[in-house]
């Protein structure tokens, strides 16, 4: 499977389907374990994310990454995380319809090879798209944020469960202890469903 995650990764690199990859320095395939049970989904690549062609590597990366290692006790590396959109749309604006249809089959087909036990949604765009996938449309993410939604999709049995944006709890004190939460409940979820 690595191999075929490796195969995305390399065409992911070298796309020109839209014209994001004009502006970008390195697109963003998604790193981590292609054998893992959980995979984090966001929406674009910032600025760090650019130069390093590693998603959330910035302060969200950060914040997301101590999510991950606190709350979840579960090293980075053991989980997959990528974006909806794998490269970054100019001045960090939210990725636009047409952008998230051209680049989300690489995000399908990693979904479909790595078959996670639970996709963590992180932020509007991501919940939107996933949901959507099943049918269901969303407001916003405070509608749906926190909720497991267990999903049939992509020939696979998968527990959806959208988020703030890491980057959204660095600006409010007051989101960033509803992510946490919402961490509490996925650690709940993983240690007595998975």
């Amino acid at each position: 499977m690595n191999n075929e995650i490796n195969a995305i990764a390399e065409e992911v690199k070298n796309c020109t389907k839209c014209p994001l990859y004009e502006t970008r320095k390195n697109a963003v395939p998604g790193e981590g374990d292609s054998s893992t049970k959980i995979m984090f989904v966001g929406e674009a690549p910032g600025f760090y994310e650019d130069v390093q062609g590693r998603p959330f590597v910035g302060a969200a990366g950060k914040l997301l990454t101590e999510l991950i290692e606190n709350i979840l006790c579960i090293p980075r590396p053991s989980v997959f995380i990528t974006n909806i959109v794998k490269c970054r749309p100019p001045e960090n604006r939210d990725p636009l319809p047409n952008e998230i249809e051209t680049c989300s089959p690489y995000l399908d087909r990693q979904i479909m090879l790595i078959k996670p036990k639970v996709l963590v949604t992180l932020g509007r765009h991501s919940s939107s798209y996933i949901l959507s996938k099943a049918g269901i449309k969303i407001k916003g993410i405070t509608d749906v944020r926190g909720r497991i939604f267990s999903l049939f999709m992509f020939d696979i049995l998968l527990n959806v469960m959208p988020t703030l944006h890491p980057a959204a709890a660095l600006y409010n004190p007051q989101l960033k202890v509803q992510i946490e939460e919402d961490f509490r409940k996925l650690k709940n979820f993983v240690n007595t469903s998975l």
